[in-house]
């Protein structure tokens, strides 16, 4: 008898322990199965929020530009040159250099069909930018090993966290464009009356996050279907993004929801500042679409134009983009690519950029013999390199 009531003492106690123990992980559980849950159209909601915050963010933004910019004429647009810069003095016989360069130069331009479908098909057998341009999670599953096309034996290894921010699929398959501009931003632009031009265009392409404010429209425009972004830019701009990304942010309003272009695997030091942009622009709950060249493709475009009789360390945006555009386009315009600091028809001297006189550092883009080139394509009626002003019946 002693014996069961012993057991007995020792069940209800062991029972009644139990009991506390599982008390706390009832009660949590409650909780978790009370917490509501976040539904389809409660995410879509959550999306519509950011949308609509971004927009204030950009309207905030456009507002402060306007105060903080005053209005300027059309003559005092032009960035100043600085007087004590060798950069202000023109090159030796420059008016020459352009005058015979400028010879076989077609103003009546007409497309060659034949020339174009020639030099369209060659680069999508030899380069298929068409398809390989852009990396997407179909053809660059984690685990892939990029050669980058700026450094040599160097490689990176796809991490899921690159993977998760690349597009699923091609933005390009099975699209063309009847008539696209690539938009540089040499000097020559300044006062060129060309924006109502570019902007009538089906797809518009811009090179490193060029400034779209009032005072440069008339001139170059505002549509914006892709715009790149050269990471020196990020760096030098905007912190490496590891600060404050308000101005970033501030700054691509101007391009609505257009295609943000990254070379992220060119470079070892590419890749954490361009996945910084990328979740930036996610994280504002902006429209624009982050992209990144394939850096095969690079190589691939590089080989070709060296085939082609281009020679230098590393072919320029401007070129990387037109290139694409060949493929993409049907009809294709550049504006704002000329190399030389005088303008060709008035001679008048020049500014780098249409909005800035910052030179690049020599050595690294051959400008002139890309441009050499270009005019070579536009001479076959490949595509049209616009020179000079924009006339009224243009527009």
């Amino acid at each position: 008898m002693k014996g069961r009531t012993v057991k007995l003492l020792l069940f209800l106690n062991l029972f009644f322990m139990g009991g506390l123990l599982i008390l706390p992980i009832w009660m949590t559980m409650e909780k978790v199965l009370d917490k509501p849950r976040r539904t389809l159209m409660d995410t879509c909601s959550l999306c519509r929020e950011r949308k609509n915050q971004y927009i204030d963010f950009c309207s905030q933004a456009s507002k402060t530009e306007e105060t903080s910019s005053p209005s300027i004429d059309q003559s005092a647009k032009e960035p100043e040159k600085p007087q004590d810069s060798k950069s202000s003095v023109p090159c030796k016989d420059c008016r020459k250099k352009i005058t015979e360069m400028l010879k076989p130069y077609s103003k009546d331009w007409k497309k060659h069909g034949e020339k174009h479908h020639e030099i369209r098909s060659q680069l999508n057998l030899k380069v298929s930018g068409y398809e390989k341009a852009i990396i997407t999670q179909e053809n660059t599953p984690v685990g892939t090993t990029l050669e980058m096309d700026g450094q040599k034996k160097r490689t990176a290894e796809v991490k899921e966290g690159h993977f998760n921010t690349f597009l699923k699929t091609n933005p390009f398959a099975n699209k063309t464009y009847e008539r696209c501009s690539v938009v540089g931003n040499a000097g020559i632009l300044t006062n060129s009356t060309c924006g109502k031009t570019i902007d009538s265009s089906d797809f518009v392409i811009r090179c490193n996050l060029p400034p779209l404010t009032n005072e440069y429209r008339e001139d170059v425009g505002v549509k914006t279907n892709l715009v790149s972004a050269n990471p020196s830019i990020l760096h030098q701009k905007y912190g490496s993004l590891l600060d404050s990304r308000r101005a970033f942010m501030e700054k691509l309003c101007q391009y609505g929801d257009s295609m943000l272009l990254l070379p992220a695997f060119s470079y070892s030091g590419n890749i954490a500042v361009c996945m910084r942009a990328s979740h930036t622009v996610k994280d504002f709950g902006s429209p624009m679409e982050p992209i990144y060249f394939s850096p095969q493709y690079l190589k691939d475009l590089d080989t070709f134009w060296r085939s082609q009789g281009w020679n230098a360390v590393r072919l320029s945006t401007g070129m990387i983009l037109t290139s694409m555009a060949l493929e993409l386009c049907d009809e294709l315009h550049l504006y704002g690519f000329w190399p030389f600091e005088l303008h060709p028809e008035t001679f008048k001297e020049l500014t780098n950029h249409y909005y800035d006189d910052l030179r690049p550092k020599g050595g690294f883009h051959a400008m002139p013999e890309e441009f050499k080139l270009l005019l070579h394509l536009h001479n076959q009626g490949v595509l049209k390199l616009h020179i000079g002003d924009c006339p009224p019946s243009e527009e």
